[in-house]
């Protein structure tokens, strides 16, 4: 497994905890501009109400995806929520 998936598996729980619907919305938003996902896995996961499932659901979804997929995850959260992002003590990569 490489630098950035276990990253990402490692901020996962306090990911799910921390991260605003907001952010989570933009993040699909962006992951699917980024051809990360695409409209149907964007949109089975719009439709989760409850925020910690739908985090849990994109940060799964792009762990499946492999390396370049979560850097690309790691980079976009960076943009979106520079504060969470230095929170989680998570680097750019790539």
């Amino acid at each position: 497994m490489y630098k950035c998936e276990q990253q990402l598996r490692s901020v996962r729980t306090e990911f799910v905890i921390r991260v605003s619907g907001p952010v989570l919305d933009g993040l699909l938003d962006k992951l699917l501009q980024h051809k990360v996902i695409n409209q149907e896995e964007m949109e089975s996961v719009m439709v989760i109400a409850e925020k910690a499932k739908k985090a849990r659901d994109i940060i799964d979804m792009v762990l499946r995806k492999g390396t370049e997929s979560c850097s690309r995850m790691i980079n976009l959260l960076g943009e979106l929520d520079p504060y969470l992002w230095s929170q989680l003590q998570i680097n750019s990569v790539g």
